[in-house]
């Protein structure tokens, strides 16, 4: 007999996901009035595997944290049901999965959060490697996609943080430092404070610390990002947003999320928007602008999976910005863009013709697209110095900051340049 979760969307049961000789299916309840996802529409016939996956795959962790996950839980790592199964209680956007016949929760309830000592947040902090969306935990079924350490949290009033239990909506996302990239709550804080500080969209951060314990334990920095698809209503209830990433909205699988492996590229990231958006002009203009910030700060890991679709009343809208980190500051890590310009992967080797191509394959009108690169670069280099100021005045400086003002400064400088030289004809 097959495994059976229902699928509800914004507190309804829209489907149900099998797990039938090993391989998901989704089929839509004949009442459902909404879509998953772009690449799951509507329709009487159930969804296969290939199909149903890079959606609901697309909820999960990633990599190592994955493996560690299923570790603990004594499932196969490529076990998608087992894992929806057992994570997905409360997910990214507005999707919960549950045994049939059980109801979500929608968090107005006292015992819907386990609110964290500073000592057990400590502890929580120290355990996430070992111990990805606490799961296994009484009461925790967590999930968010990515292959770097985060936790669904609640943050209250008061400034406690708390663990969502029974299903209950989240607020914020904690972000510990990650262990191989330096400064990595310090770089992320500052690239979104920058994308703010240029006004585009973005997803609120704010660098918090753990207290010490002792002197021989120093306080602990953590990131907190407010998340976009949570609303709070009048009543103090939280709300989920629906959202899917663009990997799931165009049926790509998380493990093709990078474009020279199979992920979408920039074309179809703004085909996208087009199909899925109404007026699309706004959110064609928000996604030019979230594509050269990122090129200009070093963001290389800007694939598939880092941008969303969000649903609200008004239909689809590009997400708020989030996941933004300068790393091309780190050695070890790749000068690949995850998304290439034109026909170049890395930033070094893109000219103002990579940006025309790159423009032609969106369906930009070269001219306005150049001239708001160069309205960007002309003003980041001063932002990126005022924000580093900023930051280092509320007290959190750190070393990682000139670097990536540096980098940024640098980049900003040849763009210019390369615009204002004459270019020699060569292939793109």
């Amino acid at each position: 007999m097959a495994r059976q979760l229902t699928v509800w969307l914004l507190g309804t049961p829209v489907g149900t996901l099998c797990q039938v000789d090993g391989r998901l299916q989704f089929t839509y309840l004949p009442t459902a009035t909404k879509a998953l996802s772009q690449s799951l529409p509507i329709r009487d016939q159930p969804f296969d595997d290939r199909a149903s996956r890079p959606f609901f795959a697309g909820l999960l962790p990633e990599g190592g944290k994955r493996r560690q996950i299923a570790k603990t839980l004594q499932v196969s790592a490529q076990n998608d049901f087992a894992l929806l199964d057992s994570l997905g209680g409360e997910c990214a956007g507005a999707v919960t999965l549950l045994e049939a016949g059980q109801p979500p929760q929608n968090g107005t309830v006292s015992d819907s959060v386990q609110w964290l000592s500073e000592e057990q947040l400590r502890q929580v902090l120290d355990e996430m490697p070992l111990r990805p969306m606490r799961a296994g935990d009484q009461g925790l079924r967590l999930s968010l996609a990515g292959a770097q350490d985060k936790l669904p949290v609640v943050l209250g009033s008061d400034g406690c943080i708390g663990l969502p239990l029974n299903g209950a909506p989240s607020t914020h996302i904690l972000k510990p430092p990650i262990p191989t990239v330096e400064g990595s709550v310090f770089n992320e804080a500052f690239c979104m404070a920058l994308g703010a500080a240029l006004k585009l969209d973005v997803a609120p951060a704010r660098i918090h610390h753990v207290q010490a314990s002792g002197a021989d334990d120093p306080a602990r920095p953590y990131l907190l990002v407010t998340r976009y698809d949570r609303l709070q209503s009048l009543d103090g209830a939280t709300q989920r947003l629906h959202q899917e990433d663009f990997c799931q909205a165009l049926g790509v699988i998380t493990e093709h999320k990078y474009q020279n492996e199979g992920g979408p590229g920039l074309a179809q990231a703004f085909a996208l928007l087009r199909s899925a958006t109404r007026p699309t002009a706004p959110h064609i203009l928000k996604l030019l602008d979230y594509v050269v910030f990122h090129a200009l700060i070093g963001n290389h890991d800007a694939h598939g999976k880092n941008f969303s679709l969000l649903y609200m009343a008004q239909g689809a809208v590009l997400a708020p910005m989030y996941d933004a980190l300068c790393t091309a500051i780190y050695p070890s890590l790749t000068e690949k863009m995850a998304m290439k310009i034109g026909s170049k992967y890395k930033f070094s080797e893109v000219l103002p013709r990579h940006w025309d191509a790159f423009a032609k394959e969106a369906g930009l009108t070269p001219a306005p697209v150049r001239k708001r690169i160069l309205d960007i670069a002309n003003r980041l280099p001063a932002l990126a110095q005022s924000t580093q100021t900023s930051m280092e005045s509320q007290g959190h400086g750190h070393p990682v900051l000139g670097a990536i003002v540096a980098l940024i400064v640098q980049r900003c400088a040849l763009t210019i340049r390369r615009f204002a030289e004459p270019e020699v004809s060569e292939q793109i």
